[in-house]
């Protein structure tokens, strides 16, 4: 995307930063993917605009898929907001612990007792690895020696959670097992929105998961909540395709979203 482009859809929001939300997820969208989650981390450069950004515009939250709490340290901001376990958890600014859904507390004893049930010594010879969420549990597959047998391990974990009454997602080589609820970023940064002062948003995003937000920021347009929001998709070579189908404009990986941070910081 040229410069000219980027500048004329980010002008809405910067002709008036206090009455806009700048919502961003973080694996992918701010860190660059890496063989091991907890490997991942955001570049200095791009938490400097982000610290920049916070100062101007009237929300800025962070929406992962991790805890709240891992994404806090993760980002490193204590000054944002934080959405955590895809929209289950809500990490506010000085708040010392994050606030979970209150519908999703009965599963958590189920989810954990998954998670244990599934660690058995056939998945990690597989060299899956389990990544445990709180109210939802991630095998993640990437990297493994042998990923197509792997990845048949997982299925077969796939069909166990659905048996048992658990929900199942996909992702990007991650397969997440969650309580058969409406849990979303559609509806965490919904319920953000809805509380904030804002009156537009930006979200950008890379995966499935974030597909979920964009609609949920149409959603608020249709109904007069938002005037204007501006959906951006982060380009990856293993990334959905609907990322780019359903998105307003489209950067390229991590180093497209720090130009487009940039812009956003720009005075």
């Amino acid at each position: 995307m040229t410069s000219a482009l980027l500048n004329e859809a980010l002008a809405p929001l910067r002709s008036n930063p206090s009455g806009s939300g700048v919502l961003l997820d973080i694996d992918g969208t701010l860190s660059p993917i890496v063989e091991h989650a907890a490997d991942a981390s955001v570049p200095e450069t791009t938490r400097q605009l982000l610290i920049a950004i916070s100062r101007r515009y009237g929300l800025v939250a962070c929406i992962s898929g991790r805890r709240a709490s891992e994404a806090r340290a993760m980002v490193s901001i204590g000054s944002i907001t934080y959405i955590g376990s895809h929209g289950a958890e809500l990490l506010e600014s000085g708040w010392t612990e994050s606030r979970l859904d209150p519908s999703v507390n009965e599963w958590t004893a189920r989810i954990d007792a998954f998670r244990r049930e599934s660690d058995t010594a056939e998945l990690r010879r597989r060299r899956v690895r389990i990544e445990d969420k709180g109210p939802i549990v991630a095998f993640h597959w990437r990297g493994a020696t042998d990923e197509e047998a792997a990845k048949a391990a997982v299925d077969t974990l796939a069909a166990h959670a659905e048996a048992g009454g658990l929900e199942v997602h996909w992702g990007r080589k991650v397969m997440e097992a969650r309580p058969p609820l409406r849990i979303g970023k559609g509806g965490g940064v919904t319920t953000l929105l809805e509380r904030s002062t804002v009156s537009q948003a930006l979200y950008a995003g890379d995966d499935v998961t974030d597909l979920d937000a964009f609609r949920g920021l149409r959603g608020l347009v249709e109904k007069g909540t938002l005037t204007h929001a501006v959906c951006v998709g982060v380009r990856s070579d293993d990334g959905p395709p609907g990322i780019a189908q359903e998105a307003d404009l489209v950067v390229d990986g991590t180093a497209g979203m720090q130009e487009l941070l940039a812009v956003l910081a720009a005075e």
